[in-house]
């Protein structure tokens, strides 16, 4: 995959589509068009059929130290509301495909909420979450008092929200703000091998897998289920469906090809 990008870098590993945050000078401080740039290879990936996983990396000390404050300070409410910029944003939750977030280093502010818009997080043990933007005057933007409340609940976000503290790995990890927690010289190795086993499964039943999670976050619990029925009788129109089934059944791998 060869684009012309200014502020990420993409590549390919097998199926897994990758994405590296490249502002290392800054701490790959988010600016409008790195935002862009990720949303436009996220869905570059999420069209590409042999891409089944995507992964987002930062290059340097940080996943990302935030967004770039120079750009927006000068801003007021008519310029933001006429930019539309969390638009972008916005867009990367419609991605279908699984996205790991590999964070070493800060994810402060808007990295944060960037992080927290993947659906695994995989981080290093020098790892630092949190959002500072109270320091500033300002709060999260992008998702995050949205986000991290669904994820620890109320109290705790207040907490980290109100004083801008910052979460450190093991804090995340005891309260499921991510998953994992690797010494960073294995850490992309260690994302590449989950990745790679996601990657190996039906992409249909991955896609409404996502689909009847991310339901779930924001749903009753009844309209959750009805929704999870339809996606599980839908997966018995597959291809997939039946040569998992057959294969389980001749007790061999299957091969599945997202049909």
């Amino acid at each position: 995959m060869i684009n012309n990008y200014e502020y990420i870098q993409t590549s390919i590993e097998g199926r897994i589509g990758m994405i590296a945050l490249n502002r290392p000078d800054v701490l790959n401080a988010l600016n409008r068009t790195m935002v862009v740039e990720i949303l436009s290879a996220m869905e570059s990936f999420d069209q590409d059929e042999s891409i089944r996983v995507i992964i987002l990396s930062g290059n340097g000390r940080a996943f990302a130290a935030g967004a770039d404050i120079e750009e927006m300070s000068a801003d007021g409410p008519i310029d933001f509301e006429l930019l539309n910029q969390f638009k972008n944003w916005d867009r990367i939750a419609s991605i279908k495909k699984p996205i790991i977030a590999v964070v070493q280093g800060f994810a402060l502010g808007g990295g944060f909420e960037l992080a927290l818009c993947c659906d695994l997080i995989f981080a290093a043990d020098d790892a630092t979450f949190g959002f500072p933007e109270v320091n500033l005057g300002v709060m999260p933007g992008a998702g995050g008092t949205q986000r991290l409340t669904k994820l620890v609940g109320k109290t705790k976000a207040m907490e980290w929200l109100f004083t801008g503290k910052r979460i450190t790995a093991n804090e995340a990890l005891q309260f499921g703000i991510i998953n994992s927690i690797f010494a960073k010289e294995i850490l992309i190795e260690e994302a590449l091998k989950a990745g790679g086993m996601i990657a190996s499964q039906a992409p249909l039943s991955i896609r409404f897998i996502k689909e009847a999670v991310l339901k779930a976050v924001d749903t009753p619990l009844e309209e959750g289920m009805h929704f999870e029925r339809k996606n599980f009788y839908l997966l018995f129109s597959s291809e997939d469906q039946k040569e998992g089934m057959r294969a389980f059944i001749e007790k061999r791998n299957p091969d599945f090809k997202g049909r």
